[in-house]
């Protein structure tokens, strides 16, 4: 990216904020970023394996869903919900190999992409940055690991409200309320792209949990009114209760 840009310094900023490059030294941030170039997309738009094949990418604005699609039957399960500083395909980044996924950007969009062999230099060549880069992966492989676990062993109703509380900080309250991070304005279509569903039960659940009082708002904005029913419905005090049980066993 050339330094004289007028979105060079929007752009170093974003990047020394995002997961993959906080903390980094700003001289080494700067000579990566000589290798990024800046791009824009519209809500709706769509990048396929292809398009990842040989540049990854880092969001700076807006969110996008990494999608897997059923060719025959047409339904989609979201893998992965990316928000600013996320990077993405970190598998096709590791392996090499086409990553048989699209996404679908649910915003309009601004990131920052970079040639995949630079970036595996960077790993290579960099110890700070595969410091920062090992831990993100991590958490990436855990929130595969999760929709793997929800998708088998629990229902519609406690796969959403899992969903929900990973997108909920307890730690912050708004009045009586516990805001609801990234999803809290998505469609129900996409939400139950998100648990394995349909957009019919995933709005029936929501419905449920409104009339509960488990959470409170309308279509576009909700928030958590009773955290502590959420994660009884996430089967989270059920989980604690056994555990605790199972050490007194012991």
């Amino acid at each position: 990216m050339d330094t004289h840009s007028p979105l060079y310094h929007y752009c170093r900023d974003r990047l020394l904020r995002s997961p993959l490059f906080a903390g980094l030294p700003a001289p080494l941030v700067e000579r990566m970023l000589a290798d990024f170039q800046l791009e824009n997309s519209r809500k709706g738009s769509r990048m396929t394996a292809r398009d990842t094949r040989e540049r990854f990418h880092v969001l700076l604005e807006g969110r996008l869903e990494v999608l897997h699609g059923h060719p025959d039957s047409g339904r989609e399960i979201v893998l992965f919900l990316l928000g600013p500083g996320d990077g993405f395909d970190v598998i096709t980044l590791l392996d090499g190999q086409p990553h048989d996924t699209e996404t679908r950007a649910l915003d309009d969009i601004r990131l920052l992409s970079a040639p995949l062999p630079r970036v595996r230099a960077w790993l290579a060549e960099e110890p700070a940055f595969n410091r920062r880069f090992l831990p993100y992966l991590g958490e990436r492989f855990r929130g595969l690991e999760s929709l793997a676990s929800d998708l088998a062993l629990h229902d519609t109703a406690t796969r959403l409200a899992r969903l929900i509380l990973r997108h909920t900080d307890p730690s912050r309250r708004d009045d009586d309320h516990h805001p609801v991070h990234l999803i809290t304005d998505l469609n129900h279509e996409t939400l139950a792209k998100m648990v394995g569903s349909v957009r019919q039960v995933v709005n029936r659940h929501l419905q449920g949990f409104r009339q509960q009082g488990i959470v409170h708002g309308e279509k576009g904005h909700w928030v958590i009114k009773d955290l502590e029913a959420l994660h009884a419905q996430a089967g989270a005090v059920l989980q604690r209760i056994e555990h605790q049980h199972g050490n007194r066993q012991a």
